[in-house]
């Protein structure tokens, strides 16, 4: 249970940093690289054995943490792309509402356990997260043209989480976790730097200071974030749907307190029994272990 708590506050502390990048006009891009890149190391310095990159590229895992290395970056451009077309509270809905994905995964593939308290939580969690995403009293709103970016960002973001549960379970043994992790973000980075070679090259990129000290303040909460959750679902009396759906309301939950607190900002009606609804899904979840 200790590190489904250090997820949550991982990564509750990642949108917080997340929100401090548009007060600070911070170059979301080249942040994020240079996030990858922290968060890459931070694997490798967590790891207790040499690394040897010819051992490590013959590992079962290996070409899965490449793909998901290159998910990883495409789902956050995706995000930036869905943020501008569609606005924050859709991205919040898209990304939140993915938890659907790895939990009928782990019901199907891994016969985890369908009791109603769970199922009635898991159904309550989707209805907080859509609450309380809710930025005025009409509701979320889409424009039909623009509906495959979030979309894409509600599949991909359940594939990363369904392909971390999955290669957890059956390739990464549990020494091996700090390097799977670290493989992920390098290659993460690795397509981040090319992007950003390629935006030197056209002569549109400006490096600046504050991108890179506000990219290492990320990286290294984004790593424990990843770490963390990979080691909760290792937890044998907690199945991954469960894991999945207390993670993400939490991180909700805490994210959205953080944000009344730290950045004065006022919630409507709907937000406050969405919040509400997460505290009440966290509890009925919790209770169906």
């Amino acid at each position: 249970m200790i590190y489904l708590i250090l997820s949550i506050v991982a990564s509750s502390l990642i949108l917080v940093i997340f929100k401090l990048f548009s007060k600070y006009n911070i170059d979301t891009l080249q942040a994020i690289v240079i996030n990858y890149v922290v968060a890459s190391i931070s694997g490798i310095i967590a790891y207790s054995a040499p690394i040897d990159i010819v051992s490590v590229s013959k590992e079962s895992w290996f070409y899965g943490a490449m793909a998901l290395g290159v998910i990883f970056i495409l789902v956050f451009n995706l995000i930036a792309i869905t943020t501008q077309k569609n606005g924050l509270s859709v991205v919040a809905v898209a990304t939140k509402m993915s938890l659907a994905i790895p939990i009928i995964f782990g019901i199907i593939v891994y016969h985890e356990s369908t009791g109603a308290l769970k199922l009635i939580g898991i159904l309550i969690a989707l209805v907080a997260v859509y609450m309380t995403s809710m930025k005025n009293a009409e509701g979320i709103s889409i424009n039909k043209d623009n509906l495959i970016f979030p979309l894409l960002v509600f599949i991909g973001s359940g594939i990363i989480d369904t392909s971390l549960k999955f290669f957890e379970t059956n390739y990464v043994a549990e020494n091996d976790v700090p390097v799977f992790s670290a493989s992920i973000f390098g290659f993460a980075a690795i397509i981040g730097i090319l992007i950003l070679l390629f935006k030197a090259i056209k002569g549109t990129l400006k490096l600046s200071l504050k991108n890179i000290i506000a990219g290492i303040g990320l990286g290294v909460p984004n790593y424990f974030s990843i770490y963390f959750l990979i080691k909760a679902l290792r937890y044998d009396k907690m199945d991954s749907s469960t894991v999945f759906t207390i993670n993400n309301v939490a991180i909700l939950l805490v994210s959205t307190i953080a944000g009344i607190i730290l950045f004065k900002e006022r919630l409507i009606l709907k937000n406050w029994i969405g919040l509400m609804l997460a505290i009440i899904s966290i509890i009925l979840v919790a209770f169906s272990i």
